[in-house]
């Protein structure tokens, strides 16, 4: 079963390749550029890539567009694909940002800021393009910013409420990218890593109007008990609204999902089937904390193999969307390494199973695994390396007991990211 599993997740990523997810939605026809229902004739196009698929979005489009464009930046992260010849790539960091990703936010709102009324700005988005672009508004400071978005991602806050509070104190997110590259229309293609595929969500909402407000800020650092830096809660009590749904900036704006979770979760499902098993796609919009969804997957696979409900095995439990965790110890993982070790905790000694939980960019957290894939024998693995799996969870030292179990998934960079990808085989009743 785990060959099959690794035939599933790859199936899942060809799903999500962001070149394709480019020329699904972006076409070249008699000098004029389509994108969706909208029809541009510009006299230059600047193209801005920015997230973790930036550089092979950013080819796609060039081989598209060929000589429409005038020019392009990619920002992406550390040992992620590079931009296409003549374009320039910029390298920062994810998740915390760095002093590279403030220059290279720098230079996109000088870009933005140099466009006229006949250019085009094609924006090439994908997940991690809040971290990389490192815009905090004055007052706030770069280790500001950077313990903020630490506060945030330790808090068990999701990428919704992370974003808001992102929108809020940023220059170009919640719509400010459109804001100062208006007069000039602007086309965004947006790689979804986010449930639901709200663009006002992805990346923090660059090129889409903003439905938030400040006072949900507020809400969401007083939901979550973060106490923000003083430069923080300076800017806060002066900020300006970002631009709303009505506001007009945005009448010459096109924000176009070209592909996301949805698009993986599918793709592995249908392979699943293909392989022999009967596909139950749960969810593509999985939320809340990684400890609850793997109870609840334990708990299904349970009564698969008692009862073959809800699907008699062979069986895949397939489902997508963006699990979190609340950090309480000092260990190290991510949610899908905290699902895989919590599935492995809760299934240990039960046979017949097989199950990986992955994020689609190969780096789940700040690691280098991009999840787990485990059984019922991987906590018994993990107790005879002389670890306790038990110990690990509480802990939120996932990577080290998973590693210790030989169940960590590793990648590397996968080139898209679509949302965390979870899927359970289950062979026998």
């Amino acid at each position: 079963m785990r060959e099959d599993l690794q035939e599933i997740f790859a199936a899942g990523l060809s799903a999500a390749d962001p070149q394709l997810a480019v020329r699904r939605e972006l076409e070249l026809e008699d000098g004029a550029i389509l994108a969706g229902e909208k029809r541009f004739e510009p006299r230059r196009v600047f193209v801005l890539a920015a997230g973790k698929a930036a550089g092979a979005m950013a080819k796609a489009a060039k081989e598209l567009l060929g000589e429409k464009v005038s020019g392009g930046l990619v920002v992406t992260k550390d040992g992620h694909d590079p931009g296409p010849e003549g374009f320039e790539t910029v390298f920062a960091s994810h998740p915390e940002p760095d002093e590279r990703g403030v220059q290279a936010a720098r230079t996109v709102q000088e870009l933005a800021e140099s466009l006229g009324e006949e250019d085009l700005l094609l924006a090439l988005i994908s997940g991690g393009a809040s971290a990389l672009l490192a815009d905090p508004a004055a007052p706030i400071e770069l280790a500001d910013l950077k313990q903020l978005t630490s506060d945030l991602l330790k808090s068990g806050a999701d990428i919704g409420e992370i974003n808001t509070v992102r929108k809020h104190v940023s220059v170009l997110k919640g719509g400010g990218l459109v804001r100062l590259a208006h007069p000039a229309p602007t086309t965004a293609l947006l790689l979804s890593d986010v449930v639901g595929d709200d663009p006002s969500s992805i990346a923090s909402g660059l090129t889409a109007p903003d439905p938030t407000t400040l006072e949900n800020t507020r809400r969401v650092l007083e939901r979550y008990g973060i106490e923000p830096p003083d430069s923080v809660v300076d800017h806060l009590q002066s900020a300006e609204e970002t631009p709303a749904p009505d506001d007009t900036i945005f009448e010459n704006v096109v924000n176009r999902i070209c592909g996301g979770g949805r698009h993986a979760t599918s793709a592995a499902a249908k392979k699943a089937g293909e392989l022999g098993y009967t596909p139950l796609l749960l969810t593509t919009t999985l939320t809340g904390d990684a400890l609850g969804a793997a109870s609840m997957y334990a708990a299904i696979v349970r009564e698969v193999l008692a009862s073959g409900n809800p699907a008699r095995p062979p069986c895949a439990i397939v489902s997508g969307g963006e699990a979190t965790v609340t950090v309480r110890g000092s260990g190290t993982g991510g949610p899908n390494q905290e699902f895989a070790l919590a599935l492995a905790v809760e299934l240990d000694g039960v046979e017949g199973w097989t199950a990986f939980s992955a994020d689609t960019d190969g780096n789940d957290g700040s690691t280098d695994a991009a999840g787990g894939i485990v059984d019922g024998e991987t906590a018994q693995r993990i107790t005879d390396a002389g670890m306790d799996p038990e110990g690990a969870l509480a802990d939120n030292d996932s990577y080290a007991a998973l590693e210790a179990g030989g169940a960590l998934l590793l990648t590397g960079p996968t080139g898209t990211n679509v949302n965390d990808l979870r899927v359970a085989l289950i062979s026998r009743g």
